[in-house]
């Protein structure tokens, strides 16, 4: 995707500017804008590095592909989904993000027994560690706060809930979202859901 950036510029002055410079040497010029907005019904690729209140980095997308997401959908965080509105690709920017408009304050009754069994994502178990179960409504990642023999209690708070967190983004990509993606509710390709 081709890109101009306009330091200081707006577009009219952006335009005028072009349109001057064609009438000065009598070549007639077609601007093409491939910039495209973030907004509604745009699937969104980008990356990020999130760190907590105490500027600990605690999760980073740059080793992998970038995160893509179907803009308008609720398919991220409502703060991110907020600060990505009308920006544009090769836009980078930080945001921080309060509990309520990330991952929810914690709620101190959310611990729940499960068979051992239940757990995903490792062998052995100790309080601490992230699982994912199978709930009714798809995978959910709990913190194990403490293992029995055959039972374990976990947090299914989510990990990063009651968190103020700042994110830091890089905008790789924006472009029109298929029908097929609409009609899902989600990205697909590359970043985003592969059925």
């Amino acid at each position: 995707m081709k890109r101009v950036r306009r330091i200081g510029r707006d577009e009219a002055n952006f335009r005028s500017e072009v349109k001057a410079a064609a009438g000065y040497n009598g070549v007639s010029l077609n601007v093409e804008e491939n910039l495209m907005p973030i907004e509604k019904n745009q699937v969104v690729l980008f990356h990020y590095s999130v760190r907590d209140e105490q500027d600990n980095v605690v999760e980073d997308s740059h080793g992998g592909e970038p995160n893509a997401y179907l803009h308008g959908h609720g398919g991220i965080i409502k703060g991110l989904e907020e600060a990505l509105e009308g920006r544009d690709a090769g836009d980078t920017f930080s945001v921080t993000v309060t509990p309520e408009k990330a991952y929810g304050p914690r709620k101190p009754d959310a611990i729940q027994r499960v068979p051992i069994k239940h757990l995903m994502g490792a062998k052995r178990w100790k309080a601490g560690m992230v699982a994912q179960v199978r709930t009714e409504h798809g995978p959910r990642h709990v913190v194990v706060a403490k293992v029995g023999h055959k039972f374990a209690d976990v947090d299914t708070n989510h990990p990063m809930a009651g968190r103020t967190l700042t994110f830091d983004i890089e905008v790789i990509e924006v472009r029109a979202a298929t029908s097929e993606e609409i009609a899902h509710g989600h990205a697909h390709g590359p970043g985003g859901h592969h059925h």
